[in-house]
């Protein structure tokens, strides 16, 4: 399914709520989205466009199953196979484009919060290709400073390495595929493409279209990096307070294609899909660690934590280190981890409340806490913000080795009944 194809379907299962009166992208759409979060939305109607705008698509693991064509419970393990087997996608001719006048403000960037520092490219994911180690996708924000400018904020890591090797012309795609939307915020080595990793997830084709091999996106722009440098921001990030200002790198958009009847992807900072598409892609890596130490049932990166610096992991216990084990190699798979409680694999780490039940029934802090102090995630606003030290803690919340288990378990129903035989 491309993007399209997935906001038909939500719609043909009512999960799509339809907005008919028309609507504004300075702040008054991701209102809307932000009271709607966890429901996919559609406005029809854009003060000032002709094109519509769908958002909140990915705001739910039952979602993005849907758009994998996956059990949710089954998201973790295919995902982990998506990245150890990756699938170089087929390449076809691009349908149903037409080029457009390079006018950003011809289409329906949104203005997020009255902070923002401009209107933002939220839900853009860059394609960068470089002659030895191929295609590169992730997630970049943009904000608009001019017609055909926008400044990128630009971590050092793939796509900062692609520039630095030369390759200053990249496209941004609005609009893609549920399994590119995912692959492209999965950590992996240099030179592993993300557009495989969306292939293994579901069949995902690329199509020629600007010189480039992209993504079916609703929208493709072609950039190229300048060597200009303006303030980016503020802007709200995963943690749901707003990012500092810092000076980025300004790319130029050079071109811009969009299919016939296009229908804009935005994406609400900090909301429920921008969380999502995030943090869970990083289960994988932390089990991939987790299952090196001990035996891993689970992970899970909390909505709570930010959905960034959390992580519930399960592991069935074998001896004594196992939850000391699994905490360090939590931390090793994803090192923007603040917290992580690990807990025996009779709790549900979808359910806080038995999270809660296992710290207060299996853990004593004087025992069993990790606590130091390093570089963390830039995003957590009360680490050093000059070099981002951070006190990680790692909480084990198994049964203590050597008592009886029986002693932390709870004891199911006194009898079996049928409920409905007492309430007729």
């Amino acid at each position: 399914m491309n993007f399209r194809d997935f906001v038909e379907l939500l719609d043909k299962k009512g999960l799509l709520v339809r907005i008919k009166k028309p609507v504004s992208t300075k702040l008054e759409a991701a209102a809307l989205m932000r009271a709607l979060d966890g429901r996919p939305v559609m406005f029809e109607k854009v003060e000032g466009f002709e094109m519509p705008i769908a958002a909140n698509v990915c705001s739910s693991r039952e979602l993005i199953a849907l758009g994998l064509g996956v059990k949710e419970g089954e998201l973790l393990s295919k995902l982990a196979e998506a990245i150890d087997n990756p699938k170089e996608p087929e390449v076809v001719e691009a349908e149903g484009y037409g080029e457009i006048g390079v006018d950003l403000g011809g289409l329906p960037i949104l203005t997020h919060y009255p902070f923002d520092g401009g209107p933002y490219i939220s839900s853009g994911v860059v394609i960068a290709r470089d002659p030895e180690l191929g295609l590169n996708a992730s997630y970049h924000r943009m904000m608009v400073i001019g017609k055909d400018k926008v400044v990128v904020r630009i971590l050092p890591r793939h796509f900062d390495e692609f520039l630095k090797r030369g390759n200053r012309e990249f496209a941004v795609c609005i609009g893609n595929p549920v399994p590119v939307l995912v692959a492209a915020a999965v950590s992996t080595e240099l030179g592993v493409s993300e557009l495989s990793i969306a292939n293994a997830l579901a069949e995902t084709r690329l199509v020629k279209l600007g010189g480039h091999k992209v993504p079916e996106a609703e929208i493709v722009m072609i950039a190229e990096m300048t060597d200009e440098l303006h303030d980016e921001g503020p802007f709200l990030d995963l943690t749901e307070t707003p990012d500092i200002v810092r000076k980025q790198r300004v790319a130029r958009i050079r071109r811009i294609f969009v299919k016939q009847g296009a229908i804009y992807h935005a994406l609400l900072p900090g909301g429920f899909e921008h969380k999502l598409l995030m943090g869970m892609p990083r289960e994988p890596t932390i089990f991939k660690e987790v299952s090196k130490v001990c035996e891993c049932k689970g992970v899970l990166i909390t909505p709570g934590g930010c959905s960034w610096l959390h992580a519930i992991v399960s592991i069935k216990k074998k001896g004594p280190d196992d939850g000391r084990k699994a905490i360090e190699a939590a931390f090793k798979g994803h090192r923007s981890l603040k917290h992580v409680f690990v807990v025996d694999d009779d709790i549900d780490i979808h359910n806080p409340h038995e999270v809660e039940w296992a710290m207060a029934t299996r853990f004593q802090g004087d025992r069993d806490m990790i606590l130091r102090r390093e570089p963390g995630s830039s995003l957590d606003p009360s680490s050093d913000l000059e070099t981002r030290e951070t006190a990680k803690v790692g909480f084990d919340l198994t049964i203590p080795w050597g008592r009886d288990p029986k002693d932390f378990k709870k004891p199911g129903p006194p009898m079996e009944i049928k409920l409905e035989d007492y309430l007729g």
